[in-house]
């Protein structure tokens, strides 16, 4: 039975995104299970690997991209016992998820509760993962302590702005002026970061409070100079948390520029004591599942949970078939999309 999927035979622009026809399903292996996808999501890490710019895949090609799907279980192979066939299950897969079917290792799976959306589901196991582990992993955050998003208009910052929400915190979010409302929707305050300079906006926004203006954390994925703009708004005892490098993955900086920015976040933690108490960490998504494994599972048990209680609310702004994608990157490129789009491999 022919099956569809995305090829990138070449890294490069949205172009390279080829739509794929298979004559024959692929088999599992041991320890590996057969996926029907039902959803893919979409996001910038997806162009990074496009144009081969991301740090944790250098695989050969011709790959499928896709970093995070949802779908069922169609065939398990031998020595699986989780998760049965029928069962719907989520995967942060990095590679493979722009297809009909996809083979994966059973022992990262998580799976997905009856009732919800698989559009929504997906933007769980990136967005919301990334969001919720900087937000409850690096520091205890009181009720009211205030957050800044850098993108709060993009996948992880409206991830980042909702979760706030939810747990009592008050937030701040950068966006182009189109997205404000995206933003607003959260409860959260929008600065126009092609309107002045939002390092000043923070500050005038925080200026009565007790310790001195500033934020309590910060979450910043742009990379290289920009990390130490970010810093600059954190409060006396802030945290910077950066997550992305996306001036380096889109060509605005050099991998030299990348990689002092990445030395500036450990000299500030080294010497906090210099800048009021003031840190910065880098999060990566993957590096902290290959050692966190069961924290993973655990953190995306619970996002499921909040999903499907209503409490959590991502922002899906369409759905649309694979033979989309090259459309769908290209308008990721172009930045301001104000939310996630999915991918229905079976639309």
């Amino acid at each position: 039975m022919p099956w569809q999927h995305i090829r990138i035979a070449r890294f490069g622009g949205p172009e390279v995104l080829q739509l794929t026809s298979e004559s024959v399903i692929p088999e599992p292996s041991p320890g590996e299970v057969r996926i029907k996808v039902l959803a893919a999501g979409t996001g910038f890490t997806d162009t990074m690997i496009r144009r081969g710019r991301y740090p944790d895949f250098k695989a050969p090609r011709p790959f499928t991209p896709g970093y995070e799907i949802v779908g069922v279980v169609e065939k398990v192979g031998s020595g699986v016992t989780a998760p049965l066939e029928g069962q719907m299950v989520a995967d942060l897969c990095v590679v493979g998820g722009y297809a009909q079917y996809a083979i994966r290792p059973a022992r990262f799976l998580v799976p997905v509760p009856d009732g919800i959306d698989p559009a929504e589901a997906v933007c769980i196991p990136l967005a919301y993962l990334t969001a919720y582990q900087m937000l409850t992993r690096y520091r205890n955050l009181p009720r009211d302590a205030l957050v800044l998003v850098i993108g709060g208009s993009g996948t992880v910052g409206t991830a980042l702005l909702d979760l706030a929400c939810q747990l009592g915190l008050k937030a701040i979010g950068t966006c182009s002026a189109a997205n404000q409302p995206v933003v607003e929707r959260f409860g959260a305050a929008p600065i126009d970061y092609r309107v002045g300079d939002f390092v000043a906006s923070v500050h005038r926004l925080t200026a009565h409070r007790l310790g001195g203006p500033g934020v309590d954390i910060a979450f910043d994925a742009i990379g290289g100079a920009h990390f130490g703009r970010t810093f600059a708004c954190l409060a006396p005892g802030g945290l910077l948390v950066a997550y992305g490098s996306q001036t380096m993955a889109s060509g605005r900086e050099t991998l030299a520029a990348a990689g002092l920015g990445l030395v500036r976040l450990k000299l500030w933690s080294a010497f906090s004591f210099l800048f009021g108490g003031r840190r910065a960490i880098f999060y990566s998504i993957t590096a902290r599942r290959s050692t966190h494994a069961e924290e993973f599972k655990a953190d995306m048990t619970t996002l499921f949970q909040l999903l499907r209680a209503g409490v959590l609310h991502p922002v899906v702004i369409e759905r649309l078939p694979l033979a989309a994608a090259s459309e769908v990157h290209a308008r990721i490129d172009r930045g301001g999309l104000g939310g996630k789009i999915v991918l229905l491999p079976w639309s």
